[in-house]
């Protein structure tokens, strides 16, 4: 090859790169229009989450979104990150107090908080699948903590053996449906949970 072709092939390749880092960057920044728009959207009291509509008003085209977003639910997911992050978190320090039921009790009144505070969050939590990475890498994280407090309070005796952290997430989706479907307020979610902690200790 000669030298002037050698310099051509060069700066093709050197303008390729620079056009699919331009690229990646128009992505990102219109998936974080998206995301504005979503939860602009959420905090006015409209949680449809109309693709469409959230298109338009992003001012980017209904493919765009749904390159990002290929359905509802995978936008609710992509909202939904930090509230789960935080739950992981919570568990983890759940995991770490002294006494396991007083964790699991921590746990589990700082998650029906949040599930009551955001119905899209208890739709991604109660998923049987999930549309995005991120989320079943934050479930498998969850799952972890919770399996780490769930062993610890076999060992203490103070649950039945029988629990997993799957069946706790579903009893606690199972809480926020019944406190959904009536009168809500903290002394129904108290008597609940109450409910939900006598339950989970070993048969008599």
């Amino acid at each position: 090859m000669t030298p002037g072709a050698e310099r051509g092939t060069a700066a093709t390749a050197g303008t390729a790169a620079t056009a699919g880092t331009a690229l990646r960057a128009d992505a990102a920044r219109n998936r974080a229009r998206v995301l504005r728009v979503a939860r602009e959207q959420v905090a006015a009291g409209d949680d449809s989450l109309q693709l469409n509509a959230i298109a338009r008003l992003a001012g980017v085209g209904v493919g765009t979104v749904y390159r990002h977003f290929p359905n509802r639910h995978a936008l609710v997911e992509a909202l939904s990150v930090e509230r789960f992050r935080a739950l992981v978190d919570e568990a983890r320090a759940a995991a770490a107090e002294e006494g396991p039921r007083a964790g699991l009790h921590r746990l589990l009144r700082f998650a029906l908080d949040r599930l009551s505070d955001d119905p899209g969050f208890a739709a991604v939590l109660e998923s049987v699948s999930d549309a995005e990475a991120r989320t079943s890498e934050l479930r498998a994280e969850l799952d972890g903590a919770v399996a780490e407090l769930l062993d610890r309070a076999r060992r203490a005796g103070v649950i039945r053996p029988d629990i997993e952290a799957d069946d706790v997430r579903r009893l606690l989706c199972g809480i926020d449906h019944a406190v959904r479907s009536g009168e809500s307020g903290p002394r129904y979610v108290e008597i609940y949970l109450d409910v939900l902690l006598e339950g989970l200790r070993p048969p008599r």
